[in-house]
């Protein structure tokens, strides 16, 4: 893993030098970075990713510093347009270090695929009839993939669920599907697939859907990390984002941006290692949904220190085979700067991202509010949109700033003021 995630000055590097500590913190060589350069992801090159291509589409991707994950250092890769996202994970991290970072743990990498059965004429009959025939029915499944099986994976049981909807109940057979380090999709739809005819016939009725379900509340992963109260800010910066956090646990409105903020570091890594966003998004809303109410997906707490504690838990469906974790460039070389070995780190590693961005944005909404951090980072945009150098944009964000007016007109005005050489 990294030598040291605390990389001096990191943020005021050249792209280069960047680079080079990075290289010299994970002991990668700097020529791998290469595979990050425009040209070396082209529409050929994704032709088997999608369909109708005609170009690829960049995101900027970075590193989150400071990490530390059970006892080691880390290096996070991020993938996001998004401003702040990446330098706000990282300070969270840092104030999370002197407590021992973050500490985390996961389930076994079990996914579910469901077979809807219909026209059942004996629901709880036919329920009792395939749990009956279980071992029969997991080792056809089985039999789909010897290799998943041969490497501890496979089929480890399965459920039989009856639904009442507006018209019918439906029996709905559950495999659950130990993936390994695949995310699993593949595996447990062929797997579906396979078994379908034969719960068909054993409930008397029809299968219809085969496939997997994105709520992957059997794959887990958590983490924890104590924030020192110093470096938050002091017990009234706690207490106001335990308010924060507390109203994100009553109110589905609040939760909704509160999980978004969580989304925001999560998404970024799924995304810069190849993996699935749509999925896990899924995955973390439906898990962020409890007795029917829409809630936080963390929680915050004091303990008896004064120090803030942080905790997630969520679903965490990503792998480290299959798709374009394999096939894209960007995506390997995100997986050897977070030095992962298996699905389960990673998606520990994601989590730990996720608390981190959490408590970042309650600290920003508990003290100076969004705006300040957030549109500063958005002025900078501005001002390289409208073709500012780095001294007049350095000018541009700081009239924007104390103007309090982030618009693109106003960039515009002041960049041309620059160049004729007037002055306020």
């Amino acid at each position: 893993m990294a030598e040291n995630s605390r990389i001096a000055d990191f943020r005021n590097m050249s792209v280069g030098e960047r680079r080079t500590a990075v290289a010299e913190t994970t002991g990668l060589d700097t020529e791998l970075f290469q595979q990050l350069d425009a040209n070396s992801f082209g529409p050929e090159d994704a032709a088997d990713l999608s369909e109708n291509i005609f170009g690829v589409f960049s995101l900027p991707l970075g590193v989150a510093t400071n990490f530390t994950i059970n006892g080691t250092d880390a290096l996070v890769p991020m993938a996001t347009e998004e401003a702040s996202v990446i330098a706000a994970a990282s300070n969270a991290a840092r104030m999370a270090r002197p407590q021992g970072g973050f500490f985390t743990s996961s389930s076994e990498p079990i996914m579910q695929a469901q077979i809807q059965l219909i026209n059942v004429s004996d629901p709880h009959a036919a329920r009792t009839r395939i749990l009956e025939r279980e071992s029969e029915i997991i080792d056809l499944a089985n039999a789909q993939d010897p290799k998943l099986v041969e490497v501890g994976g496979g089929v480890k049981g399965l459920t039989v669920r009856l639904v009442e909807a507006r018209t019918s109940t439906y029996v709905l057979v559950h495999l659950l599907v130990d993936v390994r380090d695949a995310m699993g999709a593949n595996a447990v739809n062929t797997m579906a697939e396979a078994v379908s005819g034969s719960v068909a016939a054993i409930a008397e009725g029809e299968a219809l859907l085969r496939i997997l379900t994105n709520k992957a509340d059997r794959r887990l992963s958590r983490a924890r990390a104590v924030f020192d109260k110093e470096l938050l800010g002091g017990e009234g910066v706690i207490d106001n984002i335990l308010h924060a956090y507390e109203l994100a646990a009553a109110d589905s409105y609040r939760a909704a941006t509160h999980n978004k903020g969580i989304m925001n570091g999560i998404s970024a890594v799924v995304l810069a290692t190849g993996n699935d966003t749509r999925a896990v998004e899924a995955g973390a809303h439906s898990h962020a949904v409890v007795d029917g109410r829409y809630t936080s997906l963390s929680t915050f707490e004091k303990n008896a220190d004064g120090d803030l504690v942080g905790t997630l838990e969520m679903p965490m469906p990503v792998g480290l085979v299959g798709g374009a974790t394999k096939v894209h460039p960007a995506a390997r070389t995100a997986l050897q700067i977070a030095e992962v070995s298996t699905a389960q780190e990673l998606a520990e590693m994601i989590v730990a991202t996720g608390l981190a961005q959490n408590l970042a944005a309650l600290r920003v909404l508990a003290t100076e509010g969004v705006q300040r951090g957030h549109m500063s980072l958005h002025a900078k945009n501005l001002a390289a949109s409208a073709g500012a150098n780095a001294e007049e944009a350095a000018i541009i964000v700081d009239r924007l700033i104390e103007e309090k007016a982030f618009r693109f007109d106003r960039v515009q005005s002041i960049l041309e003021e620059l160049r004729s050489g007037g002055s306020r």
